[in-house]
């Protein structure tokens, strides 16, 4: 409540854990001498409210030492950050345990922002997503804020005859230019992922339809009839969207991974 930023980072730090090595917690990892961990890998450098998982953990390990797992509190806390935002809610399975593996340079597989669809396509499938999971999770795009690096490539030097992505509505281009000039030293400049960035809605897929979307991997979901298709659905109805973001959700989330139930989530064992 004291922070409508978090939200949107407990839900994309759940995502970045369970794309890299599955849900097991590894993203939460501190960097220990020579190992680089995943938080600190390029991806992640913007990844924040750590202390959120901490607190629950501290409170657990209080009640009941080594039952609940980070990867789990993770899990659940995005569910929560979800329905706080005025999202759904949904049963999180649990049972999941912590990794004790995290490598910076593993985070290289996050699906970037400038994907086109056939390297969302690869990037989902090989963690058992299908299409449909791709646009529905895309919809997470509905919280928080972009830094410019995410979409820079669409509004300066986009390809040898357009300066400007020609499938980005000129005004939003117009208006990100102004924030994101292209020798752009303001440290935190960028723009939220929706005009709503603290409610979980689906103006997302109705900015896609509009050219408005912030990233190319957003503007590709249009580029194949069958995303196109969803993206359509969900812009026409927020419950359509929120049951198909809940399903693939729980799907994500059971992306197995790691061995023991950390007593500190930011060290193993």
């Amino acid at each position: 409540m004291a922070d409508k930023k978090v939200a949107a980072a407990l839900l994309r730090m759940h995502f970045h854990d369970c794309f890299i090595r599955g849900c097991d917690a590894s993203v939460l990892l501190n960097s220990v001498n020579k190992n680089t961990a995943e938080k600190d890998g390029p991806a992640n450098g913007s990844l924040h409210a750590f202390f959120v998982i901490d607190n629950a953990k501290k409170a657990l390990e209080a009640l009941c030492p080594g039952v609940v797992s980070c990867a789990d509190i993770l899990a659940l806390a995005a569910r929560d950050a979800v329905v706080l935002v005025g999202g759904p809610t949904w049963e999180v399975p649990k049972g999941r345990k912590d990794g004790r593996i995290s490598r910076a340079s593993e985070t290289s597989q996050l699906p970037s922002p400038t994907f086109n669809i056939s390297q969302l396509k690869q990037s989902f499938s090989q963690r058992g997503l299908s299409l449909d999971d791709l646009v529905a999770l895309s919809g997470g795009h509905t919280l928080g804020f972009s830094h410019c690096s995410s979409f820079q490539s669409r509004i300066h030097n986009f390809n040898a005859t357009h300066d400007i992505d020609p499938t980005m509505h000129p005004s939003l281009a117009a208006s990100l230019r102004s924030v994101c000039p292209k020798k752009n030293n303001v440290k935190n400049a960028g723009a939220t992922m929706d005009p709503s960035p603290t409610t979980f809605d689906n103006t997302y897929y109705k900015l896609i339809l509009q050219g408005r979307s912030l990233f190319s991997s957003d503007e590709a979901l249009l580029t194949f009839p069958k995303t196109k298709n969803l993206v359509s659905k969900f812009a026409t109805s927020k419950e359509t969207f929120s049951k198909a973001f809940v399903n693939s959700i729980i799907k994500m989330s059971s992306i197995t991974g790691g061995q023991e139930i950390r007593k500190d989530c930011r060290v193993v064992n």
